[in-house]
């Protein structure tokens, strides 16, 4: 069966302070995503789908793109600010394209069959890749999987991100995904901001988009998206959250969702901070 990895890397960095998808963080110059696809590979992904910025195009298959081609196929989808469902335009002062959510809907046209979604800048572990890849091969429509890490493993010392904290049931499937988009660790504690703040436990599985999907996924996707433009179209800085769609089709009952749980650590490059634990990291584990 053929298996597509779906790569979201059209992200800016604007946290990072650049391109942090093509930082080299390996002892021989890899970059984390050489990580993930290899070990894709190694798990029975035979696609590998990137979406990108257009204008990223010839830095990025130059880079990155020429490294796997002869080793599974390769292929790029442009996720940009338009075109929009209904003919919408962006808010003039929206700089960055609509959010995670918004890229797996790019790469539709390029997939076919049972796919994955990771990030780009985030490593992973094998675990995970082999566990998904043996579930995906028997899917069935509607039913999906979510590769899990613990929220304390998923944190930065270098300032707050943005996580989708998850609910199971004793099945181990996923009954709500809450986003929260300011979580750090202050005093000894985890703390999520907002209106209210809470206070976390660090053990709660934690979605780090790292996906698999069916392509009966697009339709009520791009359903929702559109119903999330009609209410934030005007908001420069609102994103089409995965998690947060993938949720509402679970409190619909339009899908579930199984929890798988890594055996890996992860780590990712959120800030130019991250790069030193990221270094260090992979080449203990490599």
């Amino acid at each position: 069966m053929d298996l597509t990895l779906v790569v979201l890397a059209a992200g800016m960095g604007s946290r990072y302070g650049g391109l942090k998808q093509l930082d080299p963080v390996g002892p021989h110059g890899e970059i984390i995503l050489d990580y993930s696809v290899k070990d894709a590979l190694a798990a029975g992904f035979n696609k590998v789908v990137f979406v990108i910025r257009r204008a990223m195009l010839d830095v990025f298959r130059e880079s990155v793109g020429i490294r796997y081609e002869g080793k599974l196929e390769v292929a790029y989808a442009f996720q940009e600010l338009e075109p929009l469902p209904g003919g919408r335009l962006s808010p003039p002062d929206r700089t960055k394209p609509w959010g995670t959510g918004h890229a797996v809907l790019a790469a539709a046209p390029l997939v076919s069959g049972p796919f994955a979604v990771i990030n780009a800048d985030d490593y992973y572990g094998g675990s995970g890749f082999r566990k998904l890849a043996g579930f995906l091969t028997t899917a069935t429509q509607g039913n999906y999987f979510m590769v899990g890490y613990s929220l304390e493993k998923t944190l930065s010392e270098y300032g707050s991100v943005s996580r989708g904290i998850c609910r199971t049931d004793q099945e181990g499937y996923l009954l709500e995904i809450i986003e929260r988009t300011a979580i750090s660790r202050k005093n000894g504690e985890i703390l999520a901001e907002g209106d209210p703040s809470i206070l976390l436990s660090g053990f709660e599985p934690t979605s780090m988009n790292f996906w698999g999907f069916l392509p009966d996924l697009f339709p009520p996707l791009e359903r929702l998206f559109e119903e999330f433009l009609q209410e934030r179209e005007f908001d420069a800085k609102a994103e089409f959250y995965l998690p947060v769609a993938i949720g509402a089709l679970i409190d619909t009952r339009e899908c579930s969702v199984k929890l798988l749980q890594s055996d890996d650590p992860w780590f990712g490059l959120t800030y130019p901070g991250d790069r030193d634990f990221v270094m260090r990291s992979l080449a203990e584990i490599r």
